[in-house]
C-alpha cells in the first residue's frame, strides 16, 4: 500500500497530515487532553492489539481518554506517517497510515470530519502489525533454505523436520496448543509456525480437511473466493468463485504440508486444566488410541465459532424408527431417494440439505419454527461485498489485507447504518422474489434494524440463509413448508403443537449451535466456562445478543478472564484476519515482552 507522496499535496493531504502531525505531538507530550480534543464529539477508536494488547473500541472523547491514561506510557508510540495519498468523498477524508510503537509497528485507518471549525478524527482504526526484533522471515528476511559449505554435522530439511515432528509435545511441549484443526486453527497454526512460536494444532479427525469431506456431498461454501484466502498463501486465479467442499477440503491438507504446521490427526483433547502457580495447562489427549499429556503455556480453543450443535431433546426420540440427526452429521442425500424427509429449521443448513435431498428425489419437508433472513448470492456479491472483495476490487488494487483492514475499521456500534442501505438495495432488486417467498408462506425478516446478514452473523451467528438456489424450491412448493415447533416423535412422524402430522423416514435437526464455552465446560469446567462467559455476539440487545453492549466480539482472538485460554474461528475472512492478532499476542508473551491488557473484557451472561 506505500506510495511516494511526491505529488503537491492535496488539501485532503494537508489535512491528514495535520492530524496526524498534531495526534503525534500530543501524544509524546502526553497531553491526553489535547489528544482526546482531536476526535470529534461522537466518535470511535477501535484499537487492534497495538495499544491495548487487547480487541477493544471506545467511544467519544472520554473513551479516548481513558483508553490512553491507560496505555500511553506502555505504548510510547510515535512516527505516525501517510502510507498513501488520502481520499476525500462526502465531507469525510480518508487516510492510510503507519506508526510505531515501542514493541512494534502498525498500521492504521482514520476518517476525518470538520467539526466546529475543526478537522477531528470520527473513527480511528489502529493495528499491531509486527513485533520490533521479531519480524517475520518474508522478504528480504526469507530463510536461505540451504546451508552453503562444508560441515559434518549437517541436517537437511527433511531430517529437521522429521526430528522437530518426533519431539514435539514428547520431550518438547508446545508453548501453545490450539484444539481443532479446521480453518481457524489452520490458520493460526501458520501464523505461530512463522513467528517462531512452538505451536501444536491437534485435531480428532484423522486429516486435515476432514472437517469438510464428512459433510454432505453437494455442500459448497456461501462465500466468495476473494473472501476466504488463508493467510501467505491465497487460492489461485483459477480457483472457482465458490469453493466445493472436498476441494477446499484438500486445499487445507495441502496448505498444512506446505505451510509446515505441526499437526496431530486422530487426536482428542480429553480433559484440561490451569496451574497459575506453573503458568501452564495440563492436557489430557488421546492420540491414535493412545494416553499423552501436553503442558501448553496457552490454550487456543479453535473447535468453531458455532460451537456445540444444538441438537434438541424431544419425546419420542427413542421410539423413531427412521434415521434422525443434527445437520453437522448429515451424511448427504444418496440413502434417501423416495424417502420422507423432514428438516427442522429454515437457515443454511437446512436449505442446503433441503436442496440436496430433493435433487437426490426425496420427498422434503422444511420446518420453520422462526423467521429467516434471506439474501440472494449474486446480490450479496455485487452489493454486499463486490467494493472489497471482488474481481473488480483486486483490479482497483484493493489487496485482501487492505479490505479486511477496511472492513476492521467501522465501528460494529455504526455498522448497521452503512449496511442498511446495502439491504435496501437488494430489498429492491430482488423484489419479485421476495414476494414469490411470501406468497408461498415463508416468513422473511432483515434483522431486527433492517441491516441485514452481516450484522446478524455478528449479533448471533444464526437466522439467515445466502441464497444459492434452494429457496425457490420452497417458493414453488417442491420443498413442502409447515410452520411451529416440535411437539414429539412417534415411530415414523414428527407431530408438531398443532397436531400437524408429518410421516418421515428420516429427521435431520438444522438448529443451530451453542456458544463456544461449550468446548470450554466439556474440556476444562463449567467453572471457567462461566468465568470466561458467553462467546461471541456484541451485547446489541437484539435478537439472540443481549446487551449490555460490549463493542467487540465477546471473547475471540483476544485474552479472556481464564488466563491463558483463548478462542478462535469464525468464517475464512475473520479466521485468516484476527488470527494474526491473536499470533502477535502470543509471541508476545512467547518473548517475555510485556503485555498489559486494557479493558479486558467483564462478564455479563454466562451462555
Amino acid at each position: 500500500m506505500t506510495q511516494t507522496l511526491d505529488a503537491p499535496p492535496t488539501t485532503a493531504e494537508q489535512r491528514a497530515q495535520t492530524w496526524l502531525t498534531g495526534f503525534e505531538d500530543a501524544l509524546r507530550a502526553r497531553d491526553v487532553g489535547r489528544a482526546a480534543g482531536m476526535f470529534a464529539t461522537t466518535s470511535f477508536w477501535r484499537d487492534l492489539v497495538s495499544f491495548t494488547w487487547n480487541l477493544t473500541t471506545v467511544e467519544g472523547r472520554a473513551g479516548v481518554t481513558g483508553l490512553l491514561e491507560g496505555t500511553l506510557e506502555s505504548t510510547d508510540p510515535s512516527s505516525f506517517a501517510l502510507e498513501e495519498p488520502p481520499e476525500e468523498a462526502d465531507g469525510v477524508t480518508t487516510a492510510w497510515f503507519t506508526f510505531e510503537t515501542g514493541p512494534g509497528r502498525g498500521r492504521g485507518l482514520v476518517r476525518l470530519v470538520e467539526e466546529d471549525g475543526e478537522t477531528r478524527a470520527w473513527t480511528l482504526l489502529t493495528t499491531l502489525h509486527e513485533l520490533k526484533d521479531h519480524e517475520e522471515p518474508r522478504g528480504p528476511r526469507r530463510p536461505m533454505g540451504a546451508e552453503h559449505g562444508a560441515d559434518r554435522e549437517r541436517l537437511t530439511w527433511a531430517e529437521r523436520r522429521e526430528r522437530e515432528e518426533a519431539e514435539l509435545g514428547v520431550t518438547v511441549q508446545p508453548y501453545v496448543l490450539v484444539v481443532g484443526g479446521g480453518q481457524g486453527g489452520i490458520a493460526l497454526g501458520a501464523r505461530l509456525r512463522q513467528m517462531g512460536v512452538p505451536a501444536l494444532v491437534v485435531d480428532k479427525h484423522p486429516r486435515p480437511g476432514d472437517q469438510w469431506r464428512g459433510r454432505y456431498k453437494s455442500l459448497c461454501l456461501h462465500d466468495p473466493v476473494w473472501y476466504d484466502h488463508l493467510p501467505y498463501l491465497k487460492f489461485p486465479d483459477n480457483w472457482p468463485v465458490f469453493s466445493p467442499k472436498d476441494k477446499i477440503a484438500d486445499w487445507l491438507e495441502s496448505y498444512v504440508r506446505v505451510m509446515e504446521i505441526p499437526y496431530w490427526g486422530s487426536t482428542e483433547a480429553r480433559r484440561a486444566t490451569y496451574s497459575p502457580e506453573a503458568g501452564e495447562w495440563t492436557v489430557e489427549v488421546e492420540r491414535e488410541g493412545a494416553p499423552l499429556t501436553l503442558r501448553p503455556k496457552h490454550l487456543v480453543l479453535a473447535t468453531g465459532m458455532s460451537g456445540k450443535p444444538n441438537v434438541p431433546v424431544l419425546p419420542g426420540q427413542d421410539v423413531f424408527r427412521g434415521d434422525q440427526h443434527h445437520s453437522s452429521a448429515h451424511p448427504g442425500p444418496d440413502a434417501y431417494a423416495g424417502k420422507r424427509c423432514v428438516v427442522i429449521g429454515s437457515n443454511n443448513s437446512a436449505f442446503d440439505i433441503c436442496g440436496a435431498l430433493w435433487e437426490a428425489g426425496a420427498d422434503v419437508t422444511m420446518v420453520q419454527r422462526t423467521s429467516t433472513h434471506i439474501v440472494r448470492s449474486d446480490s450479496l456479491m455485487e452489493i454486499g461485498l463486490g467494493a472489497l472483495y471482488s474481481e473488480q476490487a483486486v483490479a482497483d488494487g484493493v489487496t485482501t489485507e487492505k479490505a479486511d483492514l477496511v472492513f476492521a475499521s467501522i465501528p460494529y456500534r455504526i455498522m448497521h447504518e452503512f449496511q442498511i442501505p446495502l439491504y435496501e438495495q437488494m430489498k429492491e432488486r430482488d423484489a419479485d422474489f421476495y414476494r414469490r417467498m411470501e406468497a408461498a408462506g415463508f416468513w422473511l425478516d432483515w434483522g431486527d434494524d433492517g441491516s441485514g446478514l452481516f450484522m446478524k452473523y455478528l449479533r448471533r451467528g444464526s437466522g439467515y440463509y445466502i441464497d444459492v438456489g434452494a429457496a425457490d424450491l420452497v417458493a414453488n412448493g417442491d420443498v413442502r413448508l409447515v410452520h411451529g415447533q416440535v411437539d414429539h416423535l412417534t415411530e415414523d412422524a414428527v407431530v408438531l403443537e398443532d397436531g400437524t402430522t408429518l410421516p418421515a423416514d428420516l429427521v435431520v435437526y438444522a438448529t443451530g449451535y451453542g456458544s463456544m464455552n461449550g468446548w470450554a465446560a466439556d474440556l476444562i469446567s463449567q467453572e471457567v466456562a462461566d468465568r470466561v462467559g458467553k462467546v461471541w455476539g456484541l451485547g446489541s440487545d437484539t435478537t439472540k445478543d443481549p446487551g449490555p453492549w460490549e463493542g467487540e466480539q465477546r471473547n475471540m482472538w483476544k485474552p479472556t478472564q481464564q488466563e491463558g485460554l483463548w478462542f478462535h474461528g469464525g468464517n475464512l475472512h475473520q479466521s485468516r484476519h484476527y488470527s494474526l492478532y491473536l499470533a502477535l499476542q502470543l509471541k508476545a508473551r512467547h518473548e517475555g515482552i510485556p503485555t498489559p491488557v486494557h479493558g479486558l473484557q467483564e462478564v455479563h451472561h454466562l451462555s
